[in-house]
């Protein structure tokens, strides 16, 4: 899409949500508890709003105000309020030399753990959404967000609102091209998922789902534990319910 000369500032608001799910099989009590510490320390609100410092480091982004939150007895929520001035066009996420315009937002990060399943098939969830308005797309913030989380299941969605407008007046509802969320993403990164895409460009709003598909057993089970394979595949199964729910 060629750039475009604008009359004024680019208010054209861009949001991308994320749905990160990650399961385990805890079959005792003890087991639970030991997954529920894990979760506690790997996505403590500290941690959580770490990993949101660093993608407004890669969005050139001024960190203007930050909130953090843990909750009894787990859980835990993270916010960011951003500006800043600098300016480029949007391209693909593996690309790390492009600097970002970014002005009036936020990265909010909430964490749901579900230890409900009376199989003992536990859940843990991690929205994270980033709102920005400006020139830039936040899609460049993908991967790093895969790479902090090791997830099974992902939900994302990119939706663009609002217009500005150009020189003489016209109005401007999309300035850059997206051919999907998956563009945006390492191929490495996207072997490991199965995936299905929805795309509506002419309503500005695109959609990308990931079920993992490369799995170590081992990894689903607490440390110590067996692999019980009927278990695994049970919660193979919860996983693919969830991902064609969604």
């Amino acid at each position: 899409m060629a750039r475009l000369k604008l009359s004024g500032f680019n208010n054209l608001r861009k949001l991308l949500s994320f749905s990160f799910y990650d399961f385990v099989v805890a079959k005792t009590d003890e087991e639970k508890q030991s997954y529920a510490a894990y979760l506690n320390e790997r996505f403590s609100a500290r941690r959580v709003r770490g990993l949101l410092e660093r993608i407004s480091e890669i969005i050139d982004a001024e960190v203007l105000a930050s909130s953090e939150q843990d909750y009894e007895p787990y859980g835990a929520s993270a916010l960011l309020l951003l500006s800043d001035e600098a300016g480029s066009e949007v391209r693909p996420g593996w690309t790390r030399d492009v600097a970002m315009h970014l002005d009036k937002s936020h990265i909010a990060a909430h964490t749901y753990p579900d230890f409900a399943h009376p199989e003992g098939l536990l859940g843990f969830r991690v929205d994270i959404e980033l709102s920005t308005c400006g020139e830039i797309s936040p899609l460049r913030s993908l991967n790093e967000i895969f790479h902090f989380f090791d997830t099974d299941v992902v939900v994302i969605d990119y939706l663009v609102r609002g217009y500005t407008r150009a020189e003489g007046g016209k109005h401007v509802f999309m300035d850059h091209e997206v051919p999907s969320i998956a563009h945006f993403i390492e191929p490495q990164i996207l072997s490991q998922f199965e995936r299905s895409e929805r795309a509506l460009p002419a309503a500005h709003s695109w959609q990308l789902k990931l079920l993992r598909t490369e799995m170590d057993p081992p990894e689903y089970f607490c440390r110590g534990a067996e692999v019980d394979e009927a278990q695994l595949e049970a919660l193979k199964a919860e996983m693919r319910t969830i991902y064609e729910n969604l």
